[in-house]
C-alpha cells in the first residue's frame, strides 16, 4: 500500500480567498504567504526583513513555489496581509502546524504581545495585541487570538483555547489569565494549569500569603 504523503505548506493555506482584483495580481496570493511564512521562521521581524529574506533565498523558494514576477516588495506583504481574510488564515496555520507537530504534549504557554511596527499614526490605528499559544515540546506556536480593540486578553484567551487540542498538557498563563472562567475553559479541555497570582486577585493572593 502506497504511504500518504503529508499535504504541503501550500495545501493548507489554499483555502485563503485572494481579496485582491485581478489587474493588480503581480504575484501569487499562496507565494506571498509561503515567503511571509518561512521568514518569520527565519526569524524575520516585519515586512523589510521578509523581503530581504525572500531575496536571499530566491533560488530555494523557486524549487516549490512559481515566483513568475520574483519576490514582492514589502509593501506587497503588508498590503495583502491587511487584506487578506483572518479567520480563514488561522484555519490554515491550524491545520499546517497540526500536520506538522504532532501531538502536543507537556506545557503550553498562554502569552500576549504588541505586534512591533503594527500601529499606524497617520490613520490612528492602534498597534495590534496578539494573544499566543507556544507549546513548549514542540517548539511551535499552535495559535494566536488578536485581542480586541475594545478589550483585552481576558477575553481573547478562552476563544484561543477553544481553538485548541490540549488533553493531558499542562497550561501556563501569568497574572491576567488568572480567572474562574479561564481556569474552567482549560479543565473543559481536558488539560492542567498553572497561573500566575498578583494584586488583580487580591482575595486569593492575600489567602497564598497567609498560607506561605
Amino acid at each position: 500500500m502506497a504511504q500518504r504523503q503529508t499535504p504541503s505548506i501550500v495545501d493548507h493555506f489554499s483555502i485563503i480567498q485572494d481579496p485582491r482584483i485581478e489587474r493588480t495580481k503581480e504575484h501569487k496570493l499562496l507565494d506571498i504567504i509561503v515567503i511571509a511564512l518561512c521568514g518569520v521562521i527565519s526569524g524575520a521581524d516585519g515586512w523589510y526583513e521578509v523581503e530581504e529574506f525572500g531575496n536571499e533565498k530566491l533560488e530555494w523558494l523557486k524549487t516549490f513555489l512559481e515566483l513568475n514576477n520574483g519576490i514582492p516588495s514589502h509593501d506587497t506583504f503588508g498590503r495583502v496581509f491587511a487584506a487578506i481574510n483572518p479567520e480563514e488564515f488561522k484555519k490554515g496555520f491550524a491545520s499546517w502546524i497540526e500536520a506538522i507537530s504532532g501531538r502536543v504534549q507537556g506545557v503550553v504557554a498562554i502569552d500576549g504581545k504588541t505586534v512591533r511596527r503594527s500601529h499606524d499614526n497617520k490613520s490612528g490605528k492602534a498597534a495590534i495585541h496578539m494573544v499566543s499559544a507556544w507549546a513548549a515540546n514542540n517548539r511551535i506556536v499552535l495559535g494566536q487570538t488578536k485581542v480586541d480593540d475594545k478589550s483585552n486578553e481576558i477575553t481573547a484567551i478562552p476563544e484561543l483555547l477553544n481553538q485548541l487540542l490540549l488533553k493531558g498538557c499542562i497550561v501556563t498563563i501569568d497574572a491576567m489569565g488568572c480567572q474562574k472562567e479561564i481556569a474552567e475553559k482549560i479543565r473543559d479541555r481536558k488539560a492542567d494549569y498553572v497561573l500566575a497570582v498578583k494584586g488583580n486577585q487580591g482575595t486569593l493572593h492575600d489567602d497564598i500569603l497567609t498560607v506561605s
